[in-house]
């Protein structure tokens, strides 16, 4: 894991920008659709789109207590299952195709702190090919209160096993803070280190991402 000193000097890779669009069908089912630049698992630079489709279980009233001021309602949740497709096009190679079952468990804390743990398989088609990874991300959150507004600092960190190297390959580091802007609109600004063993030799990326989330 990089220090704090080594954060603040670390050169940074690239910029990451993200769209993401909720739309609440009824009170247990909820649509997303997601475009972005990403770059993870030692893959290059590549475009990802698509949509999803999310199961809720009942909210429980500790998670609605730590939540009250979250655009976010599926953080209320114990549990939310997603299947999602996405199609990654590259300028140089075949397009990939990908599905993304998502099962994410939601924990409150004391003193407001929320712990989330996603856990998400990337199933992959190139060229007649499969593969697959899994990454478990285990983040935690704190929504504070500046007068009347609700910022949401977080961490988290995320490994990868991927099929094509048969062991854990990449480990993501995050930092960031969830904004608030009215009733619909949040902005995700983060930093994200990537120590990628995969291929010899060991890579390293530190990035800058902005995600900008819509709900409705």
């Amino acid at each position: 894991m990089p220090t704090l000193g080594q954060c603040a000097a670390a050169q940074v890779d690239e910029f990451l920008p993200e769209i993401d669009a909720y739309y609440k069908v009824t009170q247990d089912v909820r649509l997303s659709f997601q475009a972005k630049e990403t770059r993870e698992g030692g893959d290059p630079t590549q475009a990802e789109i698509g949509p999803s489709i999310e199961f809720y279980l009942k909210p429980l009233l500790r998670l609605k207590r730590v939540t009250r001021f979250d655009l976010d309602d599926a953080k209320s949740r114990p549990l939310v299952l997603a299947i999602g497709y996405r199609y990654l096009p590259s300028p140089n190679e075949p397009a990939e195709n990908r599905i993304e079952p998502v099962a994410t468990f939601n924990f409150p804390l004391k003193a407001g702190f929320l712990v989330s743990d996603r856990n998400r398989a990337d199933l992959d088609w190139k060229s007649g090919k499969f593969s697959w990874r899994y990454r478990n991300r285990l983040q935690i959150e704190n929504r504070l209160t500046i007068h009347s507004y609700h910022p949401a600092p977080y961490a988290s960190v995320e490994p990868f096993y991927q099929s094509q190297y048969s062991k854990w390959s990449d480990t993501a580091i995050y930092a960031g803070c969830l904004f608030p802007i009215g009733k619909h609109l949040e902005l995700n600004p983060y930093y994200e280190h990537q120590n990628n063993t995969g291929k010899s030799p060991n890579q390293q990326l530190n990035q800058l991402g902005l995600i900008l989330s819509l709900f409705f």
